[in-house]
């Protein structure tokens, strides 16, 4: 009888923040619970200052690399940066929070080992997470094009005036706005810079995007809420001054008068591993609601 064949070596991706100082701390650990467990271990550069003999891979090419699993030390954004460069792939992406806030990377260190024995036990729960592809348009011309999980942000530069934005909504025009910028958002995304501008909280599974003005001077202008099958589109007009845009958080490009940002759902997806807590508890955690209540 042929004899049965070994199933094939699964790979694991350790992609990190390298100024957060414990990340030298959890990879000793981390390697070798990955070893225990028949992992082959792949590293991104920043992760490679505090490794030896593992296989490094640029963070930009990960997402051309099969992988099995990958985990994420560092913030918010160090995760939204795994997410982009994975999302073709779909790897399974674990958080593990070095930062502050966290809404991404919910797995604090002393989780982190607990959520792996689950993950290998086929116990952990995971969450599908929308994102959006956007387009910079200059007259007839894409400039560029570019996945985005959290938010894609047209904004005034610090010191500048109001500027003047067209949107519409699958082509067909909404209205026209006079202010410091205009923010569309994943339901991820809401939580981030739209929170702060006005917007509302969206539950991770929706299927909408929210369209938040940043500062608008018509105080009758306020968050909408879209289905996100639609393609949304802001056209930058009688720019009076330097704009620019930016997507989830990265430095700006440049913008010009009649310059389009268009964005629609991608056919990509991002896989999270969840702790088990829901939202609501995240909510409460994350943004301190009812502290008061409960101190008084």
């Amino acid at each position: 009888m042929p004899s049965p064949q070994a199933s094939p070596q699964k790979t694991a991706a350790i992609i990190s923040r390298p100024d957060r100082s414990q990340v030298a701390q959890v990879i000793p650990g981390l390697l070798t619970w990955f070893a225990e467990h028949g992992y082959r271990v792949v590293v991104d550069e920043e992760t490679a200052k505090y490794t030896t003999g593992q296989e490094i891979v640029p963070r930009p090419e990960m997402g051309a690399r099969p992988l099995d699993l990958a985990v994420v030390l560092g913030g918010d954004g160090t995760l939204l940066s795994a997410a982009r460069v994975t999302a073709a792939i779909d790897v399974p992406l674990l958080g593990v929070n070095l930062g502050s806030l966290g809404f991404l990377t919910e797995v604090p260190i002393q989780s982190l080992y607990s959520m792996l024995d689950a993950i290998a036990e086929g116990r952990a729960a995971v969450e599908r997470r929308s994102l959006m592809q956007c387009e910079l348009l200059r007259g007839d011309t894409v400039r560029g094009s570019y996945l985005v999980f959290n938010d894609a942000v047209v904004n005034k530069t610090a010191l500048a005036r109001l500027n003047n934005y067209d949107l519409y909504v699958d082509k067909t025009f909404v209205s026209s706005y006079r202010a410091d910028g205009m923010i569309v958002a994943t339901p991820t995304g809401s939580t981030a810079y739209s929170l702060s501008a006005g917007g509302p909280v969206l539950m991770p599974t929706v299927n909408a995007f929210v369209i938040t003005p940043v500062a608008p001077h018509s105080l009758t202008h306020r968050p909408l809420v879209v289905p996100d099958s639609v393609e949304i589109e802001i056209l930058l007009r009688s720019q009076e001054e330097v704009a620019y845009l930016s997507l989830d958080g990265q430095p700006g490009l440049d913008l010009r008068d009649g310059d389009r940002v268009r964005c629609r759902r991608s056919e990509h997806q991002v896989t999270l591993f969840r702790t088990g807590l829901d939202f609501f508890h995240v909510l409460r955690s994350k943004l301190k609601w009812g502290e008061r209540e409960r101190q008084d």
